[in-house]
């Protein structure tokens, strides 16, 4: 995966919010996009308080992501 990804060596998923509809997903990118750092970690810190990483659970073989 590129870019962004890439470029700052993310490797785990802490928050996700599931939809329907690819123009709801895309309006709440560009939402979270103009928020200030501090209140994106407050989302985080509210859905998932210990930043577990959720992509754990969907892909078994954790090497095929590093």
């Amino acid at each position: 995966m590129g870019g962004f990804t890439k470029k700052y060596k993310v490797h785990s998923l802490v928050y996700y919010k599931e939809t329907n509809d690819i123009y709801t997903a895309l309006q709440r990118e560009k939402q979270l996009k103009k928020w200030n750092r501090k209140w994106k970690l407050e989302l985080v810190e509210r859905v998932n308080p210990d930043w577990n990483d959720i992509a754990e659970s969907w892909i078994p073989d954790k090497g095929i992501r590093e």
